[in-house]
């Protein structure tokens, strides 16, 4: 069985919308675009090497249309990116230029994917296709790095729908900028109890 491992560069409030830049996805009116450039330090280029290490892919169809275009002309900057396969749930789209791309459609398929053999699965941005996986207890990791401004507004990590689970401190580091680079693991069902009791 696969590990699927959801990366996410996200704010305080949650919010993933446009980590890289402007144009990157202005979608909502979102003016906030490029808002982790600031914060690069060579920790936290130590620690984004490390996220990068090769693996396959699954990604929305937006983030999709959007990496389509532009990892194939910067590859030298996540080598690997377009050897390993890039598996894209999308309703609307077939077929695609940019090399080792599989399209699925649905989360039956996702789950056939997880129960194969083969490398780890990770996912990059994609919000949506991130809560439908969180709605079905198919997330196996989170590797976050949460960045110290709060936006308000923009599409966020999580929604309402996701399936209670615990999980467990794997690694963390925080870098000079401020930015916290960590590791969870999940490791099962909520636990409650009463504080003090």
């Amino acid at each position: 069985m696969r590990k699927i491992i959801v990366l996410s560069l996200v704010t305080l409030d949650g919010v993933m919308q446009a980590p890289g830049g402007p144009e990157e996805d202005p979608s909502a009116g979102f003016q906030y675009g490029g808002w982790t450039a600031p914060y690069g330090d060579e920790e936290y280029g130590n620690a984004m090497q490390k996220q990068l290490l090769p693996a396959d892919l699954l990604l929305g169809r937006k983030t999709f249309d959007i990496w389509e275009d532009y990892w194939p002309k910067h590859a030298e900057q996540w080598p690997g990116v377009n050897e390993v396969t890039k598996y894209v749930l999308s309703n609307t789209k077939e077929k695609s230029d940019w090399v080792n791309t599989v399209f699925v459609k649905n989360v039956d398929d996702i789950k056939k994917l997880k129960n194969t053999e083969g490398a780890e699965i990770k996912i990059w941005g994609s919000s949506k296709l991130v809560q439908l996986l969180l709605s079905h207890d198919l997330v196996d990791e989170f590797w976050l790095n949460i960045h110290p401004v709060v936006l308000g507004k923009g599409k966020k990590l999580f929604d309402d729908h996701a399936i209670p689970a615990a999980f467990t401190l794997a690694e963390s580091t925080v870098t000079s900028s401020g930015v916290i680079v960590v590791n969870y693991t999940k490791t099962g069902e909520v636990k409650t109890g009463t504080v003090g009791v």
